[in-house]
């Protein structure tokens, strides 16, 4: 076990205990030393965890305390590095700079330990996608965050180019393309469009009529229980 997560362990004892509870007891329930304990506790308080008491008195741990965010487990460190690593070495050139700068604030703010974990993680991320898209997925995003109508011209997989507007409620990042989810009021139903072959891209000011969270709700619901008889990817 990690020295992080021996912390973390601690901060849950402590929080099932309501009255002062002995180093001794702590260092049982841990499997470690009273000396260890005793460094523990203090690194805690140390941290801002308003831990109260000292050796021979117990300790308690004021209610209220929210536990520190940035106290990670070794497999919770390489799963925000694989998955930062992959989102930076997406098209979206924006969500990838952000995924660079999250996880620079991540390891500025980490305990030294943790930061080492960081930058010593072996899990890598394959060479980038090639797929290119001739539209912003940003404005894609933002359109979803702020449930609002998106206009463009969409080419089917025979070429055949139709226009469109949409009520977007996701976007689905896979290994060579990007596929946004929305509702299509042309064909009057779910529909899956590939960025790659969107163009001519229209942000409104149109809020659609329903809440996205809704409309994903549903979506879900229908892949869950798909009709036989309907093609395993509705075309655009």
């Amino acid at each position: 076990m990690s020295r992080s997560e021996r912390l973390l362990d601690l901060i849950q004892i402590l929080r099932r205990h309501h009255r002062p509870v002995s180093g001794r007891t702590l260092a049982g329930e841990m499997g470690v030393s009273i000396r260890t304990l005793y460094r523990d506790i203090a690194t805690l308080q140390g941290q801002g965890a308003p831990i109260e008491g000292e050796a021979g008195l117990g300790y308690l741990l004021k209610p209220g305390f929210m536990l520190p965010p940035l106290m990670f487990t070794d497999e919770e460190i390489e799963a925000i590095v694989l998955g930062s690593r992959w989102v930076a070495k997406q098209p979206d050139k924006r969500l990838a700079a952000a995924a660079t700068d999250a996880l620079s604030k991540i390891a500025a703010v980490l305990p030294d330990d943790l930061r080492e974990d960081l930058d010593a993680t072996t899990l890598l991320v394959g060479p980038r996608s090639e797929g290119v898209e001739a539209i912003d997925l940003g404005v894609v995003r933002q359109a979803i965050r702020n449930e609002r109508k998106l206009g463009f011209l969409y080419r089917d997989a025979g070429g055949a180019a139709s226009e469109r507007m949409v009520w977007p409620f996701a976007l689905g990042f896979f290994d060579k393309v990007r596929v946004m989810v929305a509702w299509c009021e042309t064909r009057q139903d779910f529909r899956h469009f590939r960025a790659d072959r969107m163009s001519h891209l229209t942000a409104t000011d149109i809020r659609y009529p329903r809440r996205r969270q809704a409309m994903l709700k549903e979506w879900k619901a229908r892949l869950d229980k798909p009709d036989p008889n309907a093609p395993k990817e509705p075309a655009g």
